[in-house]
């Protein structure tokens, strides 16, 4: 990508050309973590990003996506939002939130898998902010997108206006809103003199292109470590750099990405999407334990966990300043305790 590098005011202004509305207290928080570090050992500094804190039930990276979708949606008039995932999604707990903001209908498609339909988590905020829920056998991905689609066909000839989760408009539109987190994270460390060796975040889709694209739109020369959390029936780093593209579309600017330019790392997937691993568990412990701050099995603390990793394999200089960025995901592990402390 040969295009000039920006401030992060000029990709402040890029999306401003975008529809938006507020939701997502923000900036949100930059937090050094002393005795985490101490934990890991190595000399390293570490930082966490608190998008754990960006209010909406309860926070999470999602409140910053539906700023960009709402705000398209509402341009359109939609009456109502119609969007699935997991039973524990995070993504459907904070859209359903923002369509009780707004006023609009929510309706949830949520397929089963192997997570329990008992109202706990977030399927139990689901419920407290008003959503109409629905279960299927319909698997996430392909599968679960079709039937969205179809449910957005009914609703149109019954005449309303849907609003649905079709990738390749809405994925773009939401990883727009990680360019900014992006270039809050610049702004942050710039002010603490702090240079970043190594960022950090769990994403295999619209987050990880966001921070992909402002990683690159800021010149940042540092790894961008994009941890995916869960496997897909396609090619992820050309998916994420593909909705990186398209969304530098959307911002007016002509950068682009190749597959290779993202450091998509699949290899803390393992036992599976939605399932804790050993390295997961003890980045997630060793966290709450000396900071208080809590990560979920699913996503964060597999993410956690490789910056752990690469810590205790030697690859950063002592004294150098990791960045992780917490995407939330809290509200699952009051929904799954067997999985958070096993053998409870």
């Amino acid at each position: 990508m040969s295009a000039p590098t920006l401030t992060p005011a000029e990709v402040r202004a890029a999306a401003d050309r975008l529809p938006r509305v507020r939701l997502a207290h923000l900036p949100t928080p930059m937090e050094e973590l002393p005795r985490f570090a101490a934990g890991l050992g190595g000399g390293v500094r570490v930082f966490v990003k608190r998008d754990d804190c960006t209010g909406l039930v309860l926070g999470g990276n999602k409140a910053r996506h539906n700023e960009f979708l709402f705000g398209d949606a509402i341009a359109h008039g939609t009456d109502v939002f119609v969007w699935g995932a997991l039973v524990q999604s995070n993504n459907c707990r904070t859209t359903a939130a923002a369509c009780a903001k707004f006023g609009i209908e929510c309706r949830l498609y949520l397929s089963r898998a192997h997570q329990k339909t008992i109202p706990q988590g977030n399927l139990l905020l689901d419920y407290l902010v008003g959503a109409h829920v629905e279960f299927t056998d319909a698997k996430i991905g392909p599968e679960l997108n079709a039937l969205l689609a179809s449910k957005a066909d009914e609703f149109r000839r019954a005449g309303r206006k849907p609003y649905f989760w079709d990738p390749p408009r809405v994925v773009p539109l939401a990883a727009v809103s990680y360019t900014l987190c992006m270039a809050e994270i610049a702004e942050q460390l710039g002010a603490l003199n702090v240079t970043p060796a190594g960022i950090y975040v769990s994403s295999a889709g619209a987050t990880g292109a966001g921070v992909a694209l402002g990683h690159a739109l800021l010149g940042l020369t540092c790894p961008a470590r994009l941890i995916c959390p869960m496997p897909w029936p396609w090619d992820i780093p050309q998916r994420m750099a593909d909705d990186a593209n398209a969304a530098a579309e959307q911002m007016g600017l002509p950068h682009r990405l190749a597959a290779t330019d993202l450091d998509a790392d699949e290899s803390y997937i393992a036992p599976g999407y939605g399932l804790p691993s050993q390295a997961g568990q003890e980045a997630m412990h060793l966290l709450a334990t000396t900071e208080a701050i809590l990560t979920d099995h699913v996503y964060t603390a597999k993410a956690l966990a490789a910056l752990v990793a690469d810590v205790r394999a030697g690859k950063y200089r002592p004294g150098s300043a990791l960045v992780f960025i917490h995407t939330g995901g809290v509200p699952a592990i009051f929904a799954e305790p067997e999985k958070v402390l096993p053998g409870m």
